[in-house]
């Protein structure tokens, strides 16, 4: 195996008809049925770059920017943007296309956080990633920053270290009534 690839060498696409089948109640295609297709790129270019199998580890923001419409083509397209020792964070784009006007729509992005599994179930080390342009390079530095602000936030929100006295100003105004014990 390589100590280092590039994001090149493990981007997948995949495009698929949406179908009434994947539709919800109000006639757009499903949430879930887009976030399914989203995991199942991310652990296909996460196990094509580390060369093994990866399970998801976390789901890094979902925004459903525009609705999908039965009949249109849906694109996922994922690449490697970050890479630790044995996890990798795989953003994913998600577009709609209108097979009769020709309109593109981005409709997601997200990022995946795959964890590298080996042959006994342990984690596994992954290939290094190769920066090769500015946007490899905001990529790799975003999804690093991205990590750090969650282990800071988790710890910061930890019952043991919260303290309820410094947030009740930061409730002030919400839609909330408090009725502490």
């Amino acid at each position: 195996m390589k100590k280092f690839k590039s994001s090149r060498e493990s981007r997948v696409a995949i495009t698929e008809l949406m179908l009434p089948s994947h539709s919800n109640f109000g006639g757009k295609v499903h949430g879930g049925h887009i976030l399914n297709l989203m995991d199942q790129i991310a652990f296909a270019c996460a196990s094509k770059h580390s060369q093994s199998y990866c399970v998801t580890a976390s789901v890094n923001r979902v925004d459903f920017l525009n609705p999908i419409d039965v009949g249109e083509l849906v694109t996922l397209k994922a690449s490697i943007n970050y890479t630790g020792k044995t996890s990798m964070v795989v953003g994913v784009r998600v577009e709609s296309e209108n097979v009769t006007t020709g309109e593109v729509k981005h409709c997601n992005s997200s990022y995946f956080t795959m964890v590298s599994k080996g042959k006994d179930g342990k984690n596994k080390r992954v290939p290094g990633l190769i920066l090769k342009t500015k946007q490899d390079i905001r990529r790799f530095a975003r999804s690093k920053e991205r990590k750090q602000s969650a282990f800071h936030r988790d710890s910061k929100y930890e019952s043991t270290n919260f303290k309820v006295n410094e947030f009740l100003e930061f409730l002030e105004g919400e839609n909330v009534k408090m009725d502490l014990d």
